[in-house]
């Protein structure tokens, strides 16, 4: 049997615990799931998926100037009147699934 040699990395632990999910319900520990991705990166000679930013990144609000900063309060205050809000928890949900954040 071949050597082994140990990765230690640190990971958000919500990520772990989903990744975790998913890999238990496949049958593939989280130690095979990291040796198959490190052997895709050797055979493709580099990442084996297209690392790219999201076509449009949230807002980071502290960039704004004070009129950028103020018309989109404006549109979510317009978004409001309209009825067209969203909870918290549905804000969390979106962002999750659109940035996983």
């Amino acid at each position: 049997m071949a050597k082994s040699s140990s990765v230690y990395t640190r990971i958000e632990p919500e990520v772990k615990e989903q990744a975790e999910l998913i890999l238990s319900r496949l049958g593939i520990p989280m130690a095979n799931a990291i040796q198959l991705y490190l052997n895709q990166i050797v055979l493709q000679n580099g990442i084996p998926f297209e690392v790219k930013l999201p076509r449009k990144a949230p807002l980071v609000y502290s960039e704004l100037s004070k009129e950028e900063f103020d018309a989109e309060m404006e549109k979510g205050m317009a978004s409001m009147r309209a009825g067209r809000g969203l909870s918290s928890k549905e804000v969390r949900e979106k962002m999750h699934r659109k940035y996983g954040i």
